[in-house]
């Protein structure tokens, strides 16, 4: 092949005729792209604002909501003492205690409900300036309820409702709603209503935040622009919120908003915000809001009759148009020059290929692999010898790669295995004292994986002064052993919520596990229901080591009946056994991985050395578990732990 002569003045030519022609498509594009942001800062301002408007509508309806699922997790509270008009007072200032959004709470009776409480009863609870929470009782006030509008609705009323806001006599700096849920005695008619009042302050907060981002993404830095202020109304316009609380349920929005240029679009926008709309493109057109062009956006909010507005003043919105122009116009010609230089430094680079080429082998000869190499157009000895530099540098390259990725790789599954080992452990009670406020329990457990994470389980709650516990072992050990025990724990949870008979939670555990069981993994499960108040304690057992019984006079092994493990067959009927707990009496819990530890000759700890352990230790749950947790760790020495270990102790006092 004929060998072409670098000819130095042509490459020259070349480069400036090739800079000249992408000069001249790069300043006509980013004349093109400045006209395409101009016409289109409007569109994407307006998902910006909808997008905020959403972010606020979400967080006014989860006010909302927290307030309304906390009086409604008391219902079932207030309906079973209905007889015991002193114990509601009780109810009453816990809801308002626990639940910081809730100002105060009241219970309006129907007419002699309780005749020794007079013609009309309404306990009634608050929290006052200082942030404690008062009580009273409302109807010796000269407070008639009996005959309001609201009360005769709430009584009629089949569900529960947010009322129309309102001022409070007792306090007329702000106005409130109130969530209002009727009362039913054991026939089912209503027979009073709660109350929950909840201050309209937060909407006030919650619109003052997002106005302010608003205006941030706006680039309010002009002294002509007008600040954005967003309002929560009424269906009919009423302000709900404004800067000026003169003009809260007394002012109206619709009375400000003026067509511009008899568009027609300002009573179209008030019909469809009445009508519970969203803007869209057509509406969000200018329209005249206190004599001012501006842009409207609204939505309605959720779950409301309410209507959240936003409106915009046009010239916030065409001083951005314009800002973001020009700052895209000197982007491109920053763009433009550094293209420039690549290109001209590139093209003269090209013209030196013996050079670079020298260069790249000294950097690679220092370890650099990743250096590049220059192109060489020419088939001749320096092309051949790029080649041989080039196969070269790819197989350090690789080999370099390969060596990162496996190191990589192996990080990656450490940091996983670390990410499922907290996940895992998050899930198990984990914070002791448990239940600090009781005098009646003392619990204390731990889990220690054979590896990042493992199949043990122990899980416990209190519920109607009962204490629901379990403890289990999934068959194998790694991520599938605790993916299997993730489940189970849930399922226990889901299943313990709706029954107390430990024979039935191990059977729908059984149940749901055996189905599609195509791995064959089972759990040894122990379930428990241990009443706080008589000391009774019910348990069902699937499989697992028998609990450990510590009383003032002996160490026992609490009799279990043999039946299957969790996940083994369905259709399994658990049995269910019954003991006494007196008090002082501990019940010690533990799976496989603690009888069955293993020192360096492969002896196992045995239930004797369990016994012997127990008989000095404390019967305080955590000082057994720590005399347990010693004993082990004694026996096993430097083995390595072959079982997860797991222990959990129970004290009834």
């Amino acid at each position: 092949m004929e060998k072409k002569k670098y000819n130095r003045s042509f490459a020259s030519r070349l480069s400036r005729w090739v800079i000249l022609v992408l000069l001249v498509m790069m300043t006509g594009l980013s004349f093109l792209v400045y006209d395409l942001m101009e016409s289109s800062v409007v569109e994407v301002s307006a998902a910006s604002f909808h997008s905020g408007m959403r972010s606020a509508n979400g967080r006014i309806n989860e006010v909302m909501s927290d307030v309304s699922v906390a009086v409604d997790n008391q219902i079932f509270d207030i309906e079973r003492h209905l007889s015991e008009p002193d114990r509601l007072q009780d109810i009453l200032e816990r809801i308002v205690r626990q639940n910081p959004r809730i100002r105060s709470c009241g219970i309006s009776f129907a007419e002699n409900y309780f005749p020794g409480k007079g013609r009309q009863y309404c306990p009634y609870a608050w929290r006052n300036d200082s942030m404690e929470v008062e009580s009273k009782q409302l109807s010796g006030d000269g407070y008639n309820y009996l005959e309001s509008d609201w009360f005769k609705q709430a009584i009629a009323s089949d569900s529960a409702y947010w009322s129309e806001p309102f001022w409070d006599g007792r306090d007329a700096a702000t106005p409130l709603v109130a969530y209002i849920h009727p009362i039913r005695n054991a026939q089912g008619r209503v027979v009073a209503a709660l109350g929950a009042d909840l201050s309209l302050d937060f909407m006030t907060r919650i619109l003052a935040e997002q106005d302010s981002l608003f205006e941030h993404d706006a680039w309010m830095i002009s002294a002509q622009q007008k600040k954005i202020v967003s309002h929560v109304l009424l269906r009919d316009g009423t302000y709900m919120t404004h800067p000026d609380k003169r003009r809260i349920l007394k002012g109206n929005f619709f009375a400000h908003v003026k067509d511009y240029k008899e568009s027609g679009l300002a009573e179209k926008a008030i019909q469809e915000m009445k009508d519970g709309m969203t803007s869209k493109d057509e509406t969000e057109r200018t329209v005249l809001v206190n004599r001012t062009d501006t842009y409207l956006f609204y939505s309605p909010v959720a779950g409301t009759d309410w209507i959240l507005a936003t409106p915009c003043a046009a010239d916030n919105l065409d001083f951005l148009a314009m800002l973001i122009g020009f700052a895209a116009l000197f982007v491109i010609t920053v763009v433009v020059v550094i293209t420039f230089m690549v290109c001209y430094l590139t093209i003269k680079r090209a013209t030196k290929p013996l050079k670079l080429l020298a260069n790249t082998a000294d950097r690679v000869a220092q370890g650099q692999f990743d250096t590049s190499l220059p192109t060489i157009k020419h088939r001749d000895e320096i092309c051949q010898l790029r080649d041989s530099f080039e196969n070269m540098q790819h197989s350090l390259t690789n080999y370099v790669e390969e060596l990162k990725a496996t190191t990589t790789a192996k990080a990656s599954i450490e940091n996983e295995l670390r990410i499922a080992h907290n996940i895992q452990m998050s899930m198990l009670p984990k914070t002791y004292p448990a239940f600090p406020d009781r005098t009646d329990i003392d619990i204390y457990g731990l889990v220690k994986p054979a590896k990042a994470v493992g199949g043990d389980l122990y899980d416990f709650f209190i519920r109607d002064e009962k204490l629901f516990f379990c403890i289990g072992d999934v068959s194998g050990k790694g991520v599938p052993a605790s993916l299997v025990m993730a489940v189970t724990r849930s399922l226990f949870r889901n299943i313990a919520a709706h029954t107390a008979e430990p024979q039935q939670m191990a059977k729908g555990i059984n149940e749901s596990l055996s189905d599609s069981n195509d791995t064959d993994m089972f759990v040894t499960l122990f379930v428990g229901v241990l009443d706080l108040t008589t000391g009774l304690l019910d348990y069902s057992n699937a499989g697992h080591d028998m609990p450990m019984l510590l009383t003032e006079s002996e160490v026992t092994f609490l009799e279990c009946d043999p039946n299957l493990p969790a996940g083994v067959m369905g259709g399994w009927d658990f049995t269910r056994q019954q003991i006494q707990m007196k008090a002082g009496s501990t019940l010690f819990l533990y799976t496989d991985g603690l009888n069955e530890a293993e020192n360096a000759t492969h002896q196992q700890f045995g239930m004797d050395r369990m016994i012997q352990t127990a008989e000095p230790a404390t019967r305080q749950p955590e000082g057994l578990v720590a005399a347990m947790t010693a004993a082990v760790q004694q026996f096993v020495g430097d083995a390595e732990q072959s079982d997860d270990l797991t222990m959990f102790a129970i004290q009834k006092k």
